[in-house]
Protein backbone atom coordinates (compact mmCIF):
# COMPACT_ATOMS: atom_id res chain seq x y z
CA UNK A 1 0.00 0.00 0.00
CA UNK A 2 1.37 3.10 -1.04
CA UNK A 3 0.00 6.73 0.04
CA UNK A 4 1.34 9.68 -1.91
CA UNK A 5 -0.04 13.78 -1.88
CA UNK A 6 -0.41 15.23 -5.32
CA UNK A 7 -1.31 19.10 -6.07
CA UNK A 8 -4.87 18.53 -8.34
CA UNK A 9 -2.96 20.90 -10.99
CA UNK A 10 -0.02 19.22 -11.43
CA UNK A 11 -0.35 16.36 -14.40
CA UNK A 12 -1.78 13.50 -13.86
CA UNK A 13 0.13 10.19 -13.97
CA UNK A 14 0.13 6.32 -14.15
CA UNK A 15 2.41 5.92 -10.83
CA UNK A 16 -0.32 8.12 -9.41
CA UNK A 17 -2.79 4.89 -9.25
CA UNK A 18 -5.95 5.46 -7.51
CA UNK A 19 -6.63 9.62 -7.49
CA UNK A 20 -8.67 10.82 -4.75
CA UNK A 21 -9.40 14.65 -4.22
CA UNK A 22 -9.87 15.87 -0.49
CA UNK A 23 -10.65 19.32 -0.41
CA UNK A 24 -14.36 20.16 0.50
CA UNK A 25 -14.45 22.89 -2.46
CA UNK A 26 -13.73 21.89 -6.28
CA UNK A 27 -10.27 23.34 -7.06
CA UNK A 28 -10.81 26.42 -9.31
CA UNK A 29 -9.93 26.61 -13.09
CA UNK A 30 -9.84 22.71 -12.93
CA UNK A 31 -11.99 20.65 -15.29
CA UNK A 32 -13.50 17.08 -13.85
CA UNK A 33 -11.74 15.49 -16.72
CA UNK A 34 -8.27 17.28 -16.36
CA UNK A 35 -8.50 16.67 -12.85
CA UNK A 36 -8.48 12.71 -13.68
CA UNK A 37 -10.28 11.97 -10.34
CA UNK A 38 -11.14 8.41 -9.00
CA UNK A 39 -13.45 9.84 -6.67
CA UNK A 40 -14.02 13.43 -4.78
CA UNK A 41 -14.57 12.96 -1.40
CA UNK A 42 -15.22 16.27 0.15
CA UNK A 43 -16.86 15.18 3.40
CA UNK A 44 -12.88 14.43 4.35
CA UNK A 45 -11.90 17.84 4.28
CA UNK A 46 -11.15 20.53 7.22
CA UNK A 47 -15.12 21.64 8.57
CA UNK A 48 -15.47 25.35 6.33
CA UNK A 49 -14.85 27.20 10.11
CA UNK A 50 -11.47 25.23 10.33
CA UNK A 51 -10.49 25.89 6.93
CA UNK A 52 -11.48 29.48 7.19
CA UNK A 53 -9.78 29.98 10.65
CA UNK A 54 -6.36 28.39 9.04
CA UNK A 55 -6.11 30.65 5.57
CA UNK A 56 -3.18 28.90 4.53
CA UNK A 57 -1.05 30.75 7.24
CA UNK A 58 1.83 28.89 7.77
CA UNK A 59 2.07 29.99 11.28
CA UNK A 60 -1.22 28.40 11.67
CA UNK A 61 -0.29 24.84 10.08
CA UNK A 62 0.83 23.28 13.78
CA UNK A 63 -2.79 24.23 15.27
CA UNK A 64 -4.61 23.85 12.34
CA UNK A 65 -3.26 20.24 11.98
CA UNK A 66 -4.31 19.13 15.57
CA UNK A 67 -7.92 20.74 15.50
CA UNK A 68 -7.94 18.78 11.61
CA UNK A 69 -6.99 15.52 13.52
CA UNK A 70 -9.56 15.83 15.73
CA UNK A 71 -12.22 16.50 13.61
CA UNK A 72 -10.60 13.15 11.43
CA UNK A 73 -11.14 10.89 14.45
CA UNK A 74 -14.92 11.66 14.43
CA UNK A 75 -15.45 11.72 10.69
CA UNK A 76 -17.11 8.68 8.86
CA UNK A 77 -15.67 9.99 5.68
CA UNK A 78 -12.30 8.29 7.32
CA UNK A 79 -13.30 4.55 6.87
CA UNK A 80 -14.94 5.15 3.44
CA UNK A 81 -11.40 6.36 2.48
CA UNK A 82 -9.58 3.47 4.45
CA UNK A 83 -11.74 1.33 2.25
CA UNK A 84 -10.49 3.04 -1.35
CA UNK A 85 -7.24 2.60 0.61
CA UNK A 86 -7.35 -1.22 0.97
CA UNK A 87 -8.78 -1.90 -2.43
CA UNK A 88 -5.91 -0.03 -4.33
CA UNK A 89 -2.04 -0.46 -4.31
CA UNK A 90 -1.26 2.90 -4.76
CA UNK A 91 -3.41 5.75 -4.03
CA UNK A 92 -2.99 9.69 -4.48
CA UNK A 93 -4.67 12.45 -2.08
CA UNK A 94 -5.07 15.61 -4.48
CA UNK A 95 -5.35 19.15 -3.09
CA UNK A 96 -5.66 22.51 -4.35
CA UNK A 97 -3.27 24.61 -2.27
CA UNK A 98 -0.51 26.07 -3.64
CA UNK A 99 2.01 25.87 -0.37
CA UNK A 100 2.91 21.72 -0.52
CA UNK A 101 4.14 21.60 2.77
CA UNK A 102 1.10 23.66 4.92
CA UNK A 103 -2.18 22.09 3.41
CA UNK A 104 -4.84 19.45 4.73
CA UNK A 105 -3.46 16.78 2.45
CA UNK A 106 -0.58 16.61 4.44
CA UNK A 107 -2.23 15.83 7.70
CA UNK A 108 -4.47 13.19 6.13
CA UNK A 109 -1.53 11.57 5.01
CA UNK A 110 0.29 11.30 8.33
CA UNK A 111 -2.98 10.75 10.09
CA UNK A 112 -3.70 7.87 7.99
CA UNK A 113 -0.49 6.29 8.61
CA UNK A 114 -0.65 6.95 12.37
CA UNK A 115 -4.01 5.15 12.72
CA UNK A 116 -3.66 2.39 10.45
CA UNK A 117 -3.33 -1.11 11.94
Amino acid sequence: MSISIKRVYAAAAPQDGFRVLVDRLWPRGISKVKASLGVWLKEIGPSTELRQWFGHDPSRFEEFAERYRAELDGNPAVDELRGIIAEHETVTLLYGAKDAEHNQAVVLRDYLADHTA
